[in-house]
């Protein structure tokens, strides 16, 4: 491994027309990534992050709240493509609520913010060359959402995938754009500095970012955080929510030993044998929701403090340079996740929130569950729960995983689901209209289809 590979990679990026920062950025990635770094957070270097404020123990009064979110931006993380539940386009173009995709919700609850509080917060998604056009296609289908002479996007970056062996960028002929990926979404940060957006808002009079990914529909901008950040000086906000089974391999949020910051580990960063301290939901009782809260003005700092190489962590994500062919090369993509920022601002804080605000859609499983009767939409699209009591755990087998099969096996909807306990499908079955599911429910391999107006209770 030799710094050709880096020449190499840099030369395709700066041809490609890749802004000078990014390029930097990866460097200093490459340059660990030939230093053998894996950037990973060994158990022993952190404590447990145990005393946490909520949301409601912060809360300042309506006039505080207005004020904040009238100096507020919503950014969504939007480059995603669902590949792993066979999406082609935008996973944000998905339908999850009736015709309603991630992004008509989105922009609704945008719209209902401003008209609530009197306020003009803009919204701005962080699109990839593959989602932009599709995405910017459904926004204009909501009049009024530009602000301000902001767009309504910008593009992150894009680095090259790099061969495994040698770290050279890989060659893919069959489909070049394939060579190509995301820097994962610390990429964020830069951006935001090289499409000169920063600025923009900072000359706007905004203060404030909340940050989250597009396919959690509960990460709505709640006006609280930037007014409690405004009361007491915080630069940057993390959410996180009481971890249950269903996070064990979600990243949370631990103490450094060494200097007491904040940092969050994820999957990726777990040191070898020690799983088994990650999944631990009691001595790691919080999980880190990707919902975050930047002060516009430190981050800009920050950057110019550091030439725009704000010094994230590295992620190294291993695949194959076609991820649907696992004979294709095997391919290193370096990544950095826009969370691991809590650990570069003096009096970063984390902030417990309610589950609501964490309602993610990462496989079929999470859709039915979005699309079922345990939610409603109210009045400004915000999703509601219909229930008192836990959501069900559902389990659905291989012939659901993609959109298109999960379409064709509920071709009426999918089952009524609020008296249920657990639903698991076994094998391939078809659901007809207005099924209705009570208790703990399994569905055997032996069933073809299930009629028009079913119940459904214990083994079918």
């Amino acid at each position: 491994m030799t710094i050709d590979g880096l020449r190499a990679a840099t030369d395709k990026m700066r041809e490609a027309g890749v802004p000078e920062l990014a390029v930097s950025v990866f460097s200093r990635f490459h340059e660990q990534l030939r230093s053998d770094a894996t950037g990973t957070i060994p158990e022993d270097t952190i404590d447990p992050l145990t005393d946490v404020p909520h949301l409601d123990d912060v809360r300042p009064d309506e006039a505080a709240v207005a004020e904040a979110l009238g100096q507020t931006v919503v950014i969504k993380l939007n480059g995603g493509l669902g590949t792993s539940m066979g999406i082609s386009g935008p996973k944000s173009a998905l339908r999850v609520r009736g015709d309603l995709s991630f992004l008509d919700i989105i922009a609704r609850q945008v719209l209902a913010l401003r008209r609530r509080h009197g306020v003009q917060t803009p919204l701005l998604l962080m699109d990839s060359f593959r989602t932009r056009e599709e995405s910017l296609a459904i926004l204009e289908q909501h009049p009024g959402l530009a602000v301000d002479g902001l767009p309504l996007d910008f593009l992150q970056n894009k680095e090259p995938k790099l061969r495994a062996d040698d770290l050279a960028p890989v060659e893919w002929p069959q489909d070049p754009s394939l060579e190509w990926c995301p820097p994962g979404h610390g990429d964020i940060y830069v951006a935001l500095q090289t499409t000169g957006l920063l600025d923009a808002l900072r000359e706007r009079g905004y203060q404030y970012a909340f940050l989250s990914n597009a396919d959690n529909l509960g990460a709505t901008c709640e006006g609280a955080v930037p007014a409690w950040m405004a009361r007491e000086g915080i630069p940057y906000v993390a959410e996180v929510s009481a971890r249950t089974r269903n996070d064990r391999k979600g990243g949370h949020l631990g103490v450094r030993k060494s200097d007491g910051r904040l940092v969050l580990r994820d999957s990726a960063m777990v040191a070898e044998g020690e799983d088994h301290f990650f999944q631990d939901t009691e001595r790691h009782p919080w999980f880190h929701t990707n919902n975050l809260w930047v002060d516009l003005d430190s981050l800009a700092a920050r950057l110019a403090e550091s030439d725009g190489v704000l010094g994230l962590p590295i992620i190294v994500n291993r695949k194959t340079v076609d991820p649907t062919r696992p004979d294709s090369p095997a391919v290193i993509q370096i990544e950095s996740a826009m969370g691991a920022a809590v650990e570069l601002f003096d009096g970063s804080r984390a902030l417990a929130v309610d589950r609501s605000r964490f309602r993610p859609v990462k496989t079929t499983n999470e859709l039915l569950l979005i699309r079922s009767d345990l939610y409603r939409l109210d009045d400004d699209s915000v999703v509601q729960s219909t229930i008192d009591h836990d959501e069900p755990f559902v389990d659905l087998a291989k012939p659901y995983a993609q959109v298109d099969a999960f379409e064709k096996r509920f071709p009426c909807g999918v089952p009524s689901i609020r008296g249920c306990s657990s639903l698991r499908v076994e094998g391939d079955t078809t659901f007809g209209a207005d099924v209705v599911c009570t208790g703990d429910v399994l569905v055997t391999g032996d069933v073809a289809s299930i009629p028009d107006g079913a119940h459904l209770e214990g083994r079918v």
